[in-house]
């Protein structure tokens, strides 16, 4: 049997996902490369929508996609080889074609990396699209 990858849990509104620090993570110090906390963040959005109901698969289909259009990082302390990190995310605000997340990366207690980021929800041909009725449905009683 194939055991399913976590898609990490959604509690009091708020998406925790569990993550390792790998050697590809990692510069030569051992100390996690800036751009691959933007990989993090990216999971930890990903995996909230996918337990929300919203696929992203399904969204294209009826002609959907995201994009990020701003995204705000604050390093805070590093993470290295080996950590078990948690990256926390929250939905803000869903405006029009909008949705901004709160998202964080801790190790235990200690805050790593503050982010916030803004998607838009686009159309096939790149132009933002307000999403479609059950995106909305299911996001909105998960917003701050």
């Amino acid at each position: 049997m194939t055991p399913e990858p976590t898609a990490g849990v959604i509690e009091d509104r708020e998406h925790l996902l569990p993550i390792r620090v790998y050697f590809e993570d990692t510069d030569f110090t051992g100390v996690v490369y800036h751009g691959a906390y933007v990989r993090f963040l990216e999971r930890g959005r990903s995996d909230f929508l996918r337990l929300a109901g919203v696929r992203h698969r399904a969204l294209e289909a009826e002609g959907f996609a995201f994009t990020v259009v701003r995204m705000e990082l604050d390093f805070k302390q590093p993470a290295r080889i080996d950590d078990a990190l948690i990256v926390r995310s929250r939905f803000l605000e869903m405006r029009g074609p909008r949705l901004v997340i709160g998202q964080q990366v801790a190790r235990d207690d200690t805050l790593l990396v503050d982010a916030r980021v803004e998607a838009a929800c686009i159309g096939l041909d790149g132009r933002p699209r307000r999403p479609p009725a059950a995106m909305t449905g299911a996001i909105r009683p998960l917003i701050f």
